[in-house]
């Protein structure tokens, strides 16, 4: 059984394809998505100040397997490890300035509903199954198992519009230390 909490070594790095540099000065989509919480979230009303939207392919389940080749997959594995960093970041990226932090997948509420309580996040998962946001900012994907999934980047959100991205991301279990950092640097 895979453990999903830890990277194993030797994962290939992803490398930057230029698939996200499109992004910065982007308006963020009138999109609303299915959250954790309950409620929808519109992207472009998430208010004045800072949202850290982190976007990851695939979290992975206890027991479950991952796609075929998902290892070999250049920055594929890690959407646990990186949902934890997040998780262990929280208070230090809200304080640092971001106003909310929300994950955001293909994957359905429900799964990621789980994820939510198996992890204990503290802050909400966003659900795009039908990967709006790729067709409306054109967000980056790959294809694995059959499935078309994201790109793991992040976005800082600020007044509507992308400020800032992270692409490509790795390692994953480090990205919010990294996000944190840049934060903390480019104070409002």
């Amino acid at each position: 059984m895979t453990d999903h909490t830890r990277l194993p070594a030797g994962l290939p790095v992803p490398e930057d394809d230029g698939a996200a540099a499109h992004l910065p000065g982007a308006k963020v989509p009138g999109v609303e998505l299915q959250g954790t919480g309950g409620t929808a979230v519109r992207l472009d009303a998430l208010g004045a100040g800072r949202t850290v939207l982190y976007v990851y392919p695939l979290t992975g389940r206890p027991g479950a397997d991952q796609p075929d080749g998902w290892d070999a997959i250049p920055g594929a594995r890690g959407c646990t490890p990186e949902a934890c960093g997040f998780r262990d970041h929280h208070r230090d990226l809200l304080a640092a300035g971001a106003d909310g932090v929300f994950g955001l997948s293909g994957q359905q509420t429900d799964y990621q509903r789980e994820v939510v309580e198996r992890l204990h996040l503290p802050f909400q998962m966003l659900s795009d199954p039908a990967r709006t946001l790729e067709r409306e900012l054109g967000l980056p994907t790959f294809e694995a198992g059959g499935l078309t999934l994201y790109k793991r980047l992040t976005m800082v959100i600020r007044d509507g519009v992308v400020e800032r991205v992270f692409y490509p991301v790795f390692p994953p279990g480090e990205h919010a230390g990294q996000v944190l950092a840049w934060l903390r640097d480019n104070p409002l």
